[in-house]
C-alpha cells in the first residue's frame, strides 16, 4: 500500500509529519497545516516579502525563470498572496503564490508538498524538480532542514547535485501571534555564502469552512 493510500482522509496532511508534536503546535501552525488530503480545502495567507539574491545567483536566474523555479526578481515590501490548496485526487498540498512587484505583471510561482514518509517531505516544482527536507517542529518554530535536491523520474526521486551551484536550503516559520507568522528561507553555498534568501510576515485571510 502506498503511503498516501494509508493516510486518513479526515486527518490533516501534515499530522503524520509532526507526529507526537502535532498537538503541541501553536494555534497559528494548526491553521497553517490544516489542509486535509483528497479534499477541496484552501487556506489563504497574505503578507509582504523581501527577496534577495547574489550577483552569482543572478547569472543563473534566466535558467530558473525558464524552468519557473524560485522568484527571479529582487524586492522589498512585495505584496504576496499564497493559497495552500488540497487536491481532490491527491494527498499533496499545493502552494499557489502570487507576487505583486511594482511595474510588473503579477508573478506566479507554484509548487506542491508531498509527504514521502513521516517527516520526510519533498516540495516539487516545475519539470519534476524538488527540494527534499526533514520537516519538524522544534518547540518554537517549524523547521525545513535540507536533505537534498531531487528530480522526479518515472515515479522516483533521483538526487541531483544542484547544491554545487546554488548551495543548501534552509527554511523556518516562526509565530507572531495566533493569526500571523514569519517565514524565512536561505540558500547558502559553502564557498560563496548566501546565494538566495526571502523573508516575510503573513496573516490568514481564508480558512476552510
Amino acid at each position: 500500500m502506498e503511503y498516501g493510500e494509508a493516510m486518513n482522509k479526515q486527518e490533516q496532511i501534515f499530522k503524520s509529519v509532526f507526529g507526537s508534536t502535532w498537538d503541541k503546535l501553536p494555534p497559528v501552525f494548526q491553521k497553517r497545516y490544516m489542509n486535509r488530503p483528497y479534499s477541496n480545502d484552501i487556506v489563504t495567507v497574505e503578507g509582504e516579502m523581501e527577496i534577495h539574491f547574489s550577483k552569482i545567483m543572478s547569472w543563473l536566474m534566466p535558467i530558473f525563470r525558464l524552468f519557473h523555479v524560485l522568484v527571479p526578481y529582487r524586492g522589498k515590501n512585495i505584496p504576496v498572496k499564497v493559497d495552500f490548496r488540497s487536491q481532490i485526487d491527491s494527498d499533496a498540498v499545493c502552494l499557489d503564490r502570487t507576487f505583486y512587484f511594482p511595474n510588473k505583471p503579477p508573478y506566479k510561482f507554484n509548487s506542491c508538498m508531498h509527504v514521502i514518509k513521516d517527516s520526510d517531505v519533498v516540495e516539487r516544482m516545475s519539470f519534476g524538480m524538488g527540494w527534499r527536507t526533514h520537516y519538524f517542529y522544534d518547540g518554537k518554530k517549524v523547521v525545513m532542514q535540507h536533505k537534498g535536491y531531487v528530480l522526479r523520474v518515472f515515479g522516483l526521486n533521483i538526487p541531483i547535485p544542484l547544491k554545487l551551484f546554488v548551495g543548501i536550503g534552509h527554511a523556518e516559520e516562526e509565530v507572531i501571534n495566533d493569526n500571523s507568522y514569519r517565514v524565512t528561507m536561505t540558500m547558502t553555498h559553502p564557498w560563496f555564502g548566501t546565494m538566495y534568501s526571502y523573508s516575510g510576515d503573513f496573516t490568514f485571510t481564508r480558512l476552510p469552512t
